[in-house]
């Protein structure tokens, strides 16, 4: 097919994964599709999101001064609420982004344009990959470069809870709680008036109605029906307080928060093993990740330890496998064995890979 000279083939342009435009698109889809996603507004959230900040802000950082501790912190709540944390390497530091677009080769990132925040509005800059530290969790196979929140990889669960909180919100603020029917006889006007305003400044409210059971000879209404029936909703029908608190365990699950710390029942040992299960499972292994990324950015090796300042580990089981050791070497030595006999008895239980061959304490 020939052109016309003054034909010009049109380029396309497509806008980029994140800016302006991707925002409004996923804001009026959101709005569509009638969920928001606010569930990071619940106590249960922004709880399992302090837990994350305080462990990494008082995690052992070695091998860099650039990890501060407030930076951890701002790494912590990006993690936990996007799933990403993307900052600039300058000379006075680790600069946050609040935005950004990048380019890939090789399905790893090569170039970034970074939106900086400020106090007068934020600036643009573009940098390459080795100077950007891009830490990325609960990323896609088919976009590694992305990462994804707890929330969004457990959306069904964050959608029941922010329903089940927003539907108890507007219960408790709309909702005619406390009020009540009292059942009158047949009066005049006047004298209804009167006695409602009589119920003025009392707690909730009060709904005046004039009998129907009158006998034939017009007596008092019966007994039965003046009894005052309550408006309140009965919400344990609906089971609210059920569907409220599996809601707000599988979130915390999803954080890696065991749900029993949140039992009222619950116990010190049970504390405890929470801790334990939130530092070793979940937090730990996110800092190896931090420390790998730093460690090919900063060009020194970095390392991140959150087990020891929060003491997840049993310290007593710790010192009686500790005295079981030592008792264990002592055997040893008095019995006379090599360090090859040693070491395949520690192998035995794992320990093979941390001892060095060497002579007997």
């Amino acid at each position: 097919m020939k052109w016309w000279p003054w034909r010009r083939e049109k380029v396309e342009k497509r806008s980029s994964g994140s800016g302006y435009t991707a925002e409004l698109i996923g804001a009026r889809a959101a709005y569509l599709e009638g969920r928001r996603g606010l569930a990071e507004l619940s106590g249960t959230v922004a709880g399992a999101v302090a837990l994350w900040e305080g462990a990494f802000a008082s995690a052992d950082v070695t091998g860099t001064d650039l990890l501060t501790r407030r930076v951890r912190t701002l790494m912590a709540r990006s993690l936990a609420l996007r799933g990403e944390f993307v900052a600039l390497i300058g000379d006075d530091g680790l600069v946050p982004a609040s935005d950004w677009d990048l380019s890939t080769r090789g399905g790893r990132p090569r170039a970034y344009r970074l939106s900086l925040p400020e106090t007068g509005g934020g600036t643009t800059t573009t940098a390459l990959a080795a100077e950007v530290l891009h830490v990325v969790v609960g990323s896609d196979p088919g976009a590694p470069w992305h990462g994804s929140s707890p929330l969004r990889r457990a959306s069904l669960s964050a959608e029941l809870l922010h329903a089940v909180e927003s539907s108890l919100c507007e219960v408790f603020a709309q909702g005619p709680l406390g009020s009540q029917i009292v059942p009158m006889p047949e009066a005049d006007g006047a004298s209804l008036e009167g006695l409602g305003r009589s119920f003025r400044g009392q707690r909730g409210k009060v709904v005046l109605r004039e009998s129907v059971h009158v006998s034939a000879a017009g007596g008092a209404a019966p007994s039965t029906d003046w009894r005052p029936s309550s408006l309140s909703p009965d919400l344990s029908r609906s089971m609210t307080a059920e569907t409220h608190q599996a809601a707000r365990d599988s979130i915390c699950h999803a954080y890696g928060v065991l749900p029993a710390l949140l039992n009222p029942s619950t116990t010190g040992p049970m504390v405890r093993e929470a801790q334990r299960h939130l530092a070793t499972w979940c937090l730990q292994p996110i800092a190896e990740l931090v420390a790998e990324e730093a460690t090919a950015k900063l060009g020194s090796p970095v390392t991140i330890d959150t087990l020891r300042p929060l003491q997840a580990f049993d310290a007593g089981g710790r010192a009686r496998a500790f005295a079981g050791v030592i008792e264990a070497l002592a055997n040893a030595k008095a019995a006379e064995l090599d360090p090859d006999q040693v070491a395949k008895a520690l192998s035995l239980v794992g320990w093979a890979d941390d001892v060095e061959r060497g002579p007997l304490p």
